[in-house]
């Protein structure tokens, strides 16, 4: 399996004093995700989860719902010409009775670590195809603190941005602002993928009461992965796209961007912020 880091030579300039150093950059790698043996889609990533990497794409796709859907996760030996494993290629194989989706999801697209399958969903398509639905409008009940204390936490869970300084992060937390999992991606759709993945394999799906922080914007595709996996609040540190507001009003998504010290937005999903009395004008 490839790694998570890798060290590379990069002249350095400060103050205008030049010299060559060894510098450790984040590791990005193809892996292409197969379903029942045949090629579904391709992602940029940092090594590391893949499993649970494919498992949590099934999921926003609408193919996986709980642990017990997956026969098997393995990696494709011989994934090469000459037969050699690359750790580069995963095929899940749906548990018998899981029905195999529509032909038409198999893309074979290309997944930048930036963006995501781009412009590839629409609301009717999310709507349809989430199988955990968000039910509760008013759960949790969460307070502008907490919500407040969730960046800073995010950020001391990155392990691997602390070393290059490269990485996109996501993190789940509960009702409580109590850290459950984090994980960190070259692609931040990847890094919410794994959390979701991980949630499956642990019989965790949906993920009720629980608050995904993410780094960076709220795309639509990220607002459609919390939607897929049942979770009711997604919170981020930069903006939201108009599109991922449209889909968290349609779903009873609570959608938080310019998630900043005491500072914040909500787009969606009001009725479960915690105000106090004085602030509700």
């Amino acid at each position: 399996m490839g790694r998570v880091t890798e060290r590379r030579r990069v002249l350095r300039i400060r103050d205008g004093v030049a010299g060559h150093r060894a510098d450790t950059l984040v590791a990005e790698e193809p892996l292409e995700i197969r379903l029942n043996g045949k090629p579904l889609a391709i992602t940029m990533r940092t090594p590391g989860d893949d499993f649970a990497l494919a498992t949590g794409f099934l999921v926003s796709e609408g193919v996986l719902a709980a642990a017990d859907d997956v026969r098997s996760v393995v990696y494709c030996a011989g994934a090469t010409a000459d037969g050699v494993n690359t750790y580069n290629v995963v095929d899940v194989q749906l548990a018998p009775g899981v029905p195999l989706p529509d032909i038409s999801l198999e893309r074979n697209v290309y997944t930048t670590s930036s963006c995501g399958l781009c412009g590839k969903a629409s609301l009717d398509a999310v709507r349809t195809a989430t199988r955990l639905p968000i039910t509760d409008p008013d759960s949790p009940r969460l307070t502008p603190a907490l919500l407040s204390s969730l960046p800073d936490r995010l950020r001391a869970a990155q392990a691997v941005f602390d070393r290059t300084g490269g990485l996109h992060a996501a993190a789940l937390f509960d009702e409580h602002g109590e850290l459950l999992d984090a994980r960190e991606d070259v692609g931040r759709h990847n890094a919410v993928d794994k959390l979701v993945g991980r949630a499956l394999r642990e019989g965790r799906l949906p993920l009720a009461g629980r608050i995904l922080m993410v780094s960076g914007r709220a795309s639509f595709e990220l607002a459609q992965k919390a939607v897929m996996a049942g979770i009711p609040v997604l919170a981020a540190v930069s903006a939201p796209s108009s599109l991922a507001v449209d889909l968290a009003a349609e779903s009873g998504l609570t959608l938080v961007g310019f998630l900043r010290g005491n500072s914040m937005n909500v787009y969606a999903g009001e009725s479960r912020i915690a105000l106090a009395a004085e602030h509700t004008g």
